[in-house]
């Protein structure tokens, strides 16, 4: 009987021993995990936003002759990416995102608008551990269909 009681004692310290070993492993994966989890959340918002602000552009009254937009329409479409409004807003759609990081471009064919695309540039994912920049992305592409009314 006392030889049982002394082989649970020296097996008691067992447990804490893996316990550390499996923490110090499992920790880093989960850790990754949810990183990598709240990056491609808030990629999919910025894809999502950014499709919205493309769309709008490519609906919307063209008022300019050139294939440089008019100020007032590139604030609208800037608006709409950032704070899903084209009159403005108060809460972006991603957090750190600003109207300076959206790009709106036009492309003419024989004079008249054709393709109305907008981007991003330099946008951080500010991640728990790190952050990730893209630039140039996401991005979307939409013909243009709205009413073309140059002055």
């Amino acid at each position: 009987m006392r030889t049982r009681k002394k082989n649970l004692k020296s097996v008691r310290g067992n447990a804490v021993v893996e316990f550390a070993l499996s923490a110090a492993l499992l920790l880093p994966v989960l850790v990754g995990t949810m990183q990598f989890g709240f990056s491609f959340l808030a990629y999919n918002k910025l894809e999502i936003a950014v499709r919205q602000g493309a769309r709008y552009a490519a609906l919307r009254t063209y008022d300019s002759a050139t294939s440089t937009p008019s100020v007032a329409f590139t604030t609208a479409v800037k608006n709409m990416v950032v704070y899903a409004n084209p009159n403005g807003g108060t809460t972006p759609v991603v957090s750190g995102l600003n109207i300076d990081q959206v790009v709106v471009t036009t492309a003419m064919y024989n004079g008249v608008p054709d393709l109305m695309t907008v981007r991003l540039t330099s946008f951080e994912i500010d991640a728990a551990v790190t952050k990730f920049t893209v630039t140039g992305k996401p991005w979307a592409t939409y013909r243009y269909q709205g009413r073309y009314a140059p002055p």
